[in-house]
């Protein structure tokens, strides 16, 4: 029976005494990892892989002492209890919906889905089936913002008010099907509206620029939230046209600044350390003239690293999702926020077409110019 709670169902299933049975449709670059941790832990059991390519499955099964199935239904009948879902995002309805329907919970790579019509259908299946359904927004999962997410929770949380995001790399001549925000800033996305509490933006602006494939291969989107605690501003800036690779976010908030830098699994945390009193002194010092500049301003804050564990994101992200089949709960990236990342992503392509007049621009040829 259904709950209408994303896919929650009032029935657990009793895993008592036996492990998970797991399987993963698309082996390849991401899916492969699914594959390996499956294998890997004590809780699970890997069943099974589906994928159109025969010998790099066959491989895989045998590498990992599974059986190589060629399609959903052969998976399903196998009787999986979770599967990953590691296709093409253009694949993700006909492989996801038919395993929500048999009562299989999913694990989808993001993104939820290539649209939002897509996305809607994966979630109605998922409601509708009761099967839990989580999307692999795998940066949550990445240690510098686990790090920061445990320093909210033991001390005061972070209230933002301007996010600063770069997220470039060279092309790969991988997700090239796609823009550069369904493939790069769909990252980005769902740690924006996370730490907005999962609310949308209310307004989006953004630039785009198509250079090798026909999408979007550079973007700039800027995105604001008016909230009760006051307005909030994210830039976003993503690239697979760069030299090197650069994952930085940070955030600037009304009682704290953090740097994170997700590539180098690093993190600083900036908090007002001065009380009320001797910031009013200091201001009114600066007000009337005075000189302050032997004042070590970093001394009225505290300056400190987050502390990284080595876990490794993939394993966690599984994890989370076992420990919601497990006790039959909502994993915290559901459909929902998954359709939430999928919508801000159509809605940033929009206005960044709508920007040009959806014109394929060549920004090497204008380059050339100068």
């Amino acid at each position: 029976m259904a709950s209408g709670n994303n896919g929650v169902s009032g029935a657990a299933k009793n895993f008592s005494g036996r492990k998970i049975r797991a399987g993963v449709v698309g082996v390849g670059r991401m899916g492969r990892h699914h594959a390996r941790v499956y294998a890997q832990l004590e809780e699970t059991e890997l069943v099974g892989v589906v994928d159109t390519n025969p010998e790099r499955a066959e491989a895989l099964a045998e590498q990992f002492g599974c059986r190589y199935f060629h399609d959903v239904s052969q998976l399903i009948a196998a009787g999986v209890d979770v599967v990953s879902v590691a296709v093409p995002t253009t694949y993700h309805v006909e492989s996801t919906v038919p395993l929500l329907n048999a009562g299989v919970a999913c694990l989808v790579e993001k993104p939820l889905a290539g649209d939002v019509n897509e996305a809607e259908k994966i979630k109605r299946a998922a409601e509708t089936s009761g099967s839990i359904l989580m999307v692999g927004h795998i940066e949550r999962f990445n240690p510098i913002m686990r790090a920061l997410r445990k320093e909210q929770s033991d001390a005061s949380p972070i209230v933002p008010r301007f996010i600063e995001v770069i997220r470039v790399s060279p092309m790969t001549f991988r997700s090239v099907d796609t823009s550069v925000v369904m493939d790069m800033m769909i990252h980005d996305l769902d740690v924006v509206i996370m730490l907005m509490d999962g609310r949308e933006p209310d307004e989006v602006q953004a630039s785009g620029v198509a250079v090798i494939t026909e999408h979007e291969d550079i973007c700039n989107a800027r995105l604001t939230w008016h909230l009760p605690t006051g307005t909030c501003v994210a830039n976003i800036t993503c690239s697979r046209l760069a030299l090197k690779t650069e994952r930085i976010t940070r955030i600037t908030g009304e009682n704290a600044y953090v740097k994170i830098d997700y590539g180098g699994k690093t993190g600083t945390m900036i908090r007002r350390l001065a009380n009320e009193q001797q910031m009013i002194e200091v201001r009114e010092s600066l007000r009337h003239g005075a000189d302050l500049s032997n004042m070590k301003w970093h001394e009225l804050v505290k300056i400190e690293e987050l502390q990284v564990d080595e876990g490794e994101p993939i394993v966690e992200e599984i994890k989370a999702f076992l420990d919601a089949v497990r006790h039959n709960r909502r994993p915290e990236i559901d459909a929902r926020a998954g359709l939430a990342n999928v919508r801000t992503a159509e809605r940033i392509i929009e206005a960044a077409r709508k920007e040009r007049g959806g014109k394929h621009i060549d920004v090497m040829a204008v380059g050339n110019k100068s």
